[in-house]
């Protein structure tokens, strides 16, 4: 019994165990920073090009052009990019009859719209926002279907 009331009091964090262990912190701390500083960095940097390769992923572009795409229309800038650059392969495919190359230049202009309307949707009331965001994707899966068909796919 006396044993056990030993080990119950060394297993205690007393005052005084706390007083050495910052003793000891303030000793080995600084010895220790140079040795973790770079597996720090180097984990910090491994967490960060996992999240962007995500965030690519996520908005169906190339890591390198994960820039371009930023704030709450992100999603939708990257989708009209990809629609824009179909319809630009669509005007200038050299199979493409004269109305698809009238769909692919009248596409481009409605694009060029809904690129504003995105971006001027990012300074709305969070409602208006959505609302707006919203419209774009309607006409953006409308387009992406004319698109897809046009091209035979």
């Amino acid at each position: 019994m006396a044993r056990k009331a030993k080990v119950e009091g060394e297993a205690r964090f007393t005052p005084k165990k706390a007083k050495n262990a910052i003793a000891v912190a303030k000793v080995l701390g600084p010895a220790m920073i140079p040795v973790v500083a770079p597996y720090a960095v180097r984990a910090a940097g491994v967490a960060r090009e996992a999240y962007d390769r995500y965030q690519a992923r996520k908005l169906g572009v190339s890591v390198d052009k994960l820039g371009d795409y930023t704030g709450r229309g992100a999603a939708l800038h990257a989708r009209i990019a990809g629609l824009a650059d179909g319809c630009r392969d669509l005007e200038k495919s050299s199979k493409a009859s004269a109305a698809d190359k009238e769909f692919a230049r009248d596409g481009l202009g409605t694009l060029e719209q809904l690129s504003a309307t995105v971006r001027a949707a990012e300074r709305m009331p969070a409602a208006r926002r959505k609302s707006a965001h919203r419209a774009v994707a309607g006409e953006l899966e409308r387009l992406e279907g004319q698109l897809l068909h046009r091209l035979g796919i």
